[in-house]
């Protein structure tokens, strides 16, 4: 025999081949050395679209690490990225274009914006997605604050994110942070509070959005109200090929979902 048939391995007939726009991984890598981040793309590069170097990992790194591991995952259709908190950090001190040519020094192609730790206006936001786009870079925000346990109210959501994608910006994140309780869409015990997510599905483009969803109930419960096209982000490392599973219908958790279309 030949290998697996294609639907023993994806029950819900929809994933695509990389690159894709839809249906896109986006992990979270908080210190991997350059063999595990090998390991990982040699198991799972397939699956994965973006990797995010968690907070301000990105800058203390080694030189010759961060090049390496931006040019591997370059090789394999993947882009890094660092995450937002290293851009408040140079936005802070007044230094967001030396910040975006930085990065572009390294070679990353993709820059999340975010206020989750300060507070910009529209204005500030447009001025700093545009100057980053203009850089040459392609832009990934944020909505939501990491020190208020609840999410922004819809109109406020679709307010910053109408502004995000009219400025540039690519894809729009919710905030879920790398544990998922709490904040965002997310209540104190990490369940999904679903009626505002399907609130905003009326108003949003999914395909536009990027849920941070660390774990897996909160991963399952978007797969039901979104399916196989929901852009996931904050995923573990380690825990890709579990995501990708689910995606597919080869866990018990979703095993049954592509039969309820």
């Amino acid at each position: 025999m030949s290998g697996w048939k294609s639907f023993w391995t994806d029950q819900s007939r929809q994933r695509e081949s990389k690159p894709r726009s839809v249906g896109i991984n986006s992990l979270i890598d908080k210190g991997l050395g350059y063999h595990a981040f090998q390991d990982l793309l040699g198991i799972a590069a397939e699956h994965i679209d973006f990797i995010k170097l968690g907070f301000g990992t990105a800058g203390i790194t080694p030189r010759w690490l961060l090049r390496a591991k931006i040019e591997l995952a370059r090789q394999h259709q993947i882009s890094l990225f660092p995450g937002g908190t290293f851009f408040e950090v140079a936005y802070r001190q007044g230094d967001a274009q030396a910040y975006f040519q930085t990065l572009l020094s390294f070679g990353f192609e993709w820059v999340e914006i975010s206020d989750g730790s300060i507070d910009l206006s529209l204005r500030e936001r447009g001025q700093a997605i545009t100057l980053a786009r203009r850089l040459g870079l392609n832009v990934i925000t944020e909505i939501g604050k990491k020190t208020e346990h609840k999410a922004p109210s819809i109109e406020e959501f679709l307010t910053i994110y109408q502004h995000d994608l009219a400025h540039g910006a690519t894809y729009v994140t919710m905030e879920g942070r790398e544990h998922g309780c709490h904040v965002g869409i997310y209540d104190v015990h990490g369940h999904v509070q679903t009626n505002y997510v399907q609130e905003l599905l009326t108003q949003i483009d999914p395909a536009k959005m990027i849920w941070e969803a660390p774990q897996k109930k909160q991963q399952t419960a978007l797969l039901e109200l979104i399916r196989s096209k929901v852009n996931l982000g904050n995923i573990p490392a380690n825990e890709i090929l579990a995501v990708e599973t689910l995606r597919r219908g080869l866990r018990s958790d979703t095993f049954f979902l592509w039969e309820q279309k």
